[in-house]
């Protein structure tokens, strides 16, 4: 199953947070229309019908059953640049 580094659960917490957004507002990972194997994030207010739910601290990440498998041995890590540039990577699971 997807693992989430520290760094992704603060850059998620930090994305779901904004004014307006739902409390239950979490990360979708699906994938990318048109790209064998690329992955598509984008901020979702519920999980859809068959995704995996993972749930680290306070945040939510749903994975669409067709990323699941590729996702499964990895982990999402995340780098925030000094303007507040997000920017998501996977790694193996170490």
């Amino acid at each position: 199953m997807l693992t989430l580094t520290d760094q992704a659960v603060t850059a998620i917490r930090n994305l779901t947070a904004r004014a307006g957004l739902p409390p239950e507002t979490g990360l979708r990972i699906a994938p990318e229309d048109g790209e064998p194997r690329g992955l598509a994030l984008s901020l979702a207010d519920a999980p859809q019908a068959g995704d995996q739910v993972i749930e680290a601290s306070d945040v939510h990440v749903f994975v669409q059953p067709e990323a699941s498998a590729v996702l499964d041995d990895k982990a999402l890590d995340a780098q925030i640049s000094e303007d507040g540039e997000v920017s998501f990577t996977l790694q193996d699971q170490g």
